[in-house]
């Protein structure tokens, strides 16, 4: 929400607040024609009701909705609410009692037909007073909030699916799938069945990547459903079936994961190693427990034939990503030794 909204919202709850005190006074006092009390009485609620009010609303608004409230600390909130609202009452009546004896104000209680006011009876006043302040801030810092949340979370969307179809410009090579092909029209004439099958996982990793990939969350069994069917495709082009070594640990069950998040990674490991003569060439392993899902993927390279670095736009635009869908909530670690790339990726659950 943008401040100058914030800024007017904020002057509103002042202008209905000395609104509602101007009125009750007015009530309060319609049959008084002592001028003289109803200006003290006006000059006493506005200077010193305001203290708890203030105090309370900003108190609020500023430190207990932030630290304990959205933070579902609601326990920690009412104890702390209440002593915020206590200490405001007391400084008020402090306030109340200073001007009261240096005779800047008399004591508003009616001829004194109880004597002095009690000390009990105005803290209690200027604490419901705060208390009542502070609910409004409340109101108004959780709508405030709401507000600026689904603005973030729109953004982010938007920001994330432009993400996506960049990351899926550079990951979605036209070279590979004329290659896929090719090598699916060769084996018409050997295999037809075994063809057919291959046609069809292609036609499968097409419609993901056009299709789910539009969703914020995917079951993760469609993930590794993609992953076992680009390594499928990918092993046609060699002979060596052994240079990949793809496994799964522990159970996918109806856990869900952003679109898209292993894949990359997995392509840029068959981009990326020189060699797929040499055995398990290509390590893949999706590893899931109670907390974490967990992508491991290494592949080796010749350094000398073709450097695999760090960064580039596609590792760039990846991080990115997940910072955005998944803030806190995943560890990215890349090491680049001994001519053996390795990306272990780790994403809380939920």
């Amino acid at each position: 929400m943008k401040r100058p909204f914030v800024i007017l919202l904020h002057v509103g709850f002042w202008a209905c607040y000395f609104l509602l005190v101007f009125i009750a006074l007015g009530l309060y006092y319609r049959s008084h024609h002592d001028v003289g009390r109803l200006m003290n009485a006006l000059y006493s609620v506005l200077l010193f009701a305001a203290v708890p009010s203030a105090l309370c609303f900003y108190s609020y608004y500023y430190f207990l909705f932030p630290r304990y409230l959205q933070k579902k600390k609601i326990l920690q909130a009412i104890f702390i609410g209440l002593l915020i609202a206590i200490l405001a009452g007391i400084v008020a009546y402090i306030l109340i009692r200073f001007f009261i004896e240096t005779g800047r104000i008399y004591d508003m209680d009616e001829g004194g037909r109880h004597g002095r006011s009690t000390a009990l009876q105005t803290i209690v006043v200027m604490t419901v007073i705060g208390l009542v302040s502070g609910g409004v801030a409340l109101v108004m810092k959780g709508f405030v909030t709401w507000f600026n949340e689904i603005k973030l979370k729109e953004a982010l969307r938007e920001k994330n699916h432009e993400m996506e179809l960049q990351l899926i410009k550079n990951q979605f090579d036209p070279h590979l799938f004329f290659n896929t092909i090719n090598n699916i029209d060769s084996l018409i004439l050997k295999d037809a069945v075994l063809a057919s099958d291959y046609l069809n996982k292609l036609s499968d990793i097409i419609r993901f990547v056009l299709y789910e990939t539009r969703a914020d969350k995917i079951p993760l069994s469609k993930e590794i459903e993609y992953m076992e069917k680009y390594i499928a495709l990918q092993k046609i082009r060699t002979a060596n079936e052994t240079y990949v070594h793809f496994s799964i640990a522990g159970t996918v069950g109806d856990k869900v994961i952003a679109p898209m998040v292993f894949i990359p990674f997995v392509e840029n490991a068959f981009k990326h190693t020189t060699n797929k003569k040499v055995e398990n060439a290509i390590t893949i392993q999706i590893s899931i427990d109670d907390a974490n899902v967990r992508l491991t993927c290494s592949n080796k390279y010749d350094s000398k034939m073709a450097p695999q670095a760090h960064g580039g736009l596609g590792n760039e635009l990846i991080k990115k990503r997940l910072s955005l869908i998944y803030p806190g909530k995943h560890e990215l670690v890349v090491d680049n030794d001994n001519e053996l790339y390795c990306v272990n990726l780790a994403i809380q659950h939920g």
